[in-house]
């Protein structure tokens, strides 16, 4: 039996990267995941790759407040309640102060906090007690990155959220963590950068800076995630897991 056995999980942005090697481990350990993604066809071969008897896709973007609607429509509708929530959709692209426009700002607020609070706020009617709440976060949040400022101020913003809601949230014994990977090789990292070739001699020259000596990979964030969903973390409450080779670390 995995450690998850009948659980119910939802993971957000679950159709690539990140989201969807957590669908694939949190189905390993036994639980039923629901997964969402703005993209149809993506999410569909996401649903295939887990197995149809394990996962759930429901398209939606996480900024907005009536696709969260039916996504936990749908979970209620299993009629066992929520176990596990990964908040993991989420969006970045470069832009320095100057050249930083509202649509830029408001774009990456919506999806990466605005989206975060009510994919949480929504999910709480369903939560079971002892249930976990996991919020993908991002090392940027600690450095000075240039040209990253929005992105990065939006991934503190989930550092935050997590202390609060874990306040909160203690009465029904729900923990809230952040998972704050690095560079992890996801398409949409690649995409961030323009075209591949210039984005792989960017991520070739930041796996170099990197103690580990590369760029991480999706099954190691998700492996984080899991053991932040299982009993095995019963005592990790508002804590922030990097998974980030050494790099903010050393």
């Amino acid at each position: 039996m995995g450690q998850l056995e009948s659980k119910t999980a939802v993971v957000t942005g679950g159709s690539t990267g990140i989201g969807l090697a957590t669908g694939i481990r949190l189905a390993n350990e036994g639980a039923h995941v629901f997964i969402t993604g703005r993209r149809e066809a993506e999410l569909t071969a996401a649903v295939e790759t887990i197995g149809r008897d394990r996962a759930t896709g429901v398209v939606g973007d996480v900024s907005v407040t009536a696709d969260l609607d039916r996504l936990y429509e749908a979970v209620g509708s299993r009629g066992k309640g929520l176990d596990v929530l990964v908040a993991n959709a989420g969006i970045g692209s470069f832009s320095t102060l100057e050249e930083t426009t509202e649509e830029h700002f408001d774009q990456t607020f919506a999806v990466n906090a605005r989206g975060t609070l009510f994919t949480v706020q929504k999910a709480l009617p369903l939560l079971n007690d002892r249930a976990s709440v996991i919020l993908t976060g991002s090392t940027a949040a600690d450095r000075g990155m240039d040209a990253f400022g929005a992105y990065a101020a939006s991934k503190a913003a989930v550092r935050s959220f997590a202390r609060t809601w874990s306040t909160e949230l203690k009465g029904r014994g729900i923990r809230v963590n952040v998972v704050s990977p690095a560079w992890i090789e996801t398409p949409g990292g690649t995409a961030a950068f323009g075209d591949e070739e210039t984005a792989r001699a960017i991520l070739d020259n930041v796996a170099a800076t990197v103690p580990k000596g590369r760029m991480g990979r999706p099954n190691e964030a998700a492996a984080a995630i899991a053991f932040l969903a299982s009993e095995q973390s019963s005592y990790i409450v508002g804590a922030n897991l990097y998974v980030d080779g050494g790099a903010n670390q050393i």
